[in-house]
């Protein structure tokens, strides 16, 4: 898991690094201070969808690992139960025995 993260965050500041880097390149282009404008405002709005988008993802597969979580917290706690219910079921037979 710490992987995945690891991971996703390299992806992040790469794609935060092409944006700034892009922004800087829009900026020095020999190009007319509207149409400038109009394609940082475009990058902006494309960026932004990226971001929700990894951020749904993100949330999905977050949401994922709580489930597992949750159920394999359940699957232990059945477990113990189910070990304490024989223990006391051995205990009960034994002293019956006495």
């Amino acid at each position: 898991m710490a992987e995945e993260s690891g991971a996703a965050e390299k992806i992040m500041f790469f794609m935060l690094g092409a944006f700034v880097g892009a922004v800087t390149a829009l900026l020095l282009a020999p190009r007319s201070g509207e149409e400038t404008r109009r394609l940082i405002a475009e990058k902006a709005r494309e960026g932004k969808d990226y971001l929700a988008s990894r951020g749904k993802e993100v949330v999905e597969k977050a949401s994922g690992f709580v489930e597992r979580g949750k159920e394999a917290i359940q699957q232990q706690r059945d477990q113990l139960s189910a070990a304490l219910e024989a223990g006391k079921q051995a205990y009960k037979e034994e002293k019956a025995k006495i």
